[in-house]
């Protein structure tokens, strides 16, 4: 059964989204965004802005994502932070890609606390590896605003074409062979700290990522909507939630 949200708060609430690529972290983001009004910032979208305008910060992290390797946090963290202090009159924002290691979740919190704000809630995409793996080998992107498609799940009406926007769909050089590999190795070896970072601040809720777009959205509005009680009752959530949720 889909719940109906009542969804009311106080202030601006700030979430990170954590998943491996090809969680459906991006999909989710977007949709999520827009219910509640949020401010959806991709580490992607602005790193693939330097890559297309040629800026020395992009060139340099186009080195490291070519290869499948995470962008040294000196230069993600800046550029992110930056993005966001410049924000005004937003009703709080939505990171999605951004903090991948544990020194970027540290300096994110410390910068954040300069403008008085915080990381409210983090939540963890659960998906498989070989379920990832396989979504990755048939995901194709437009060209024009970044629409995801995939041949088997979610395929575009017209072959190689975006139905939303009329621009060439194509594979990203990180979504193939030895460079996919990689990067979800680093993921599970790597960013999967995060997830002990954020649950220890009683601020983590995991969601299965492996169900209908549909029913993940539901999951992670419940997540949101229950992690607006005081953060001493969060790690009674399990006890609330749906099955497919999980409070720490």
């Amino acid at each position: 059964m889909t719940r109906l949200f009542n969804f009311q708060r106080e202030g601006n609430v700030n979430i990170v989204l954590i998943g491996a690529q090809g969680s459906g972290k991006g999909t989710q983001a977007e949709k999520l965004s827009s219910v509640l009004g949020m401010c959806h910032v991709s580490s992607g979208d602005l790193f693939r802005k330097a890559f297309k305008d040629k800026t020395d910060l992009g060139m340099k992290a186009k080195f490291y994502v070519d290869r499948g390797e995470l962008v040294p946090d000196e230069l993600t963290v800046a550029m992110m932070l930056e993005y966001m202090e410049a924000l005004h009159n937003v009703e709080g924002f939505l990171l999605d890609g951004f903090p991948r290691t544990l020194s970027q979740a540290e300096a994110l919190d410390h910068g954040l606390a300069r403008v008085g704000q915080q990381i409210d809630l983090a939540i963890h995409l659960e998906v498989p590896r070989e379920v990832l793996l396989r979504r990755l080998s048939g995901r194709y992107i437009c060209q024009a605003h970044q629409h995801v498609y995939n041949i088997s799940s979610r395929p575009p009406k017209v072959h190689g074409i975006c139905d939303i926007d009329g621009s060439e769909l194509y594979q990203r050089s990180d979504d193939t062979g030895h460079a996919v590999q990689q990067r979800l190795t680093i993921f599970f070896n790597e960013t999967i700290r995060l997830l002990d970072y954020y649950s220890d601040q009683y601020k983590l809720v995991t969601v299965n990522g492996n169900q209908s777009i549909e029913q993940v959205r539901a999951d992670m509005l419940y997540a949101v909507d229950t992690s607006m009680v005081p953060a001493w009752q969060i790690a009674s959530f399990s006890k609330t939630v749906p099955s497919k949720l999980t409070a720490s």
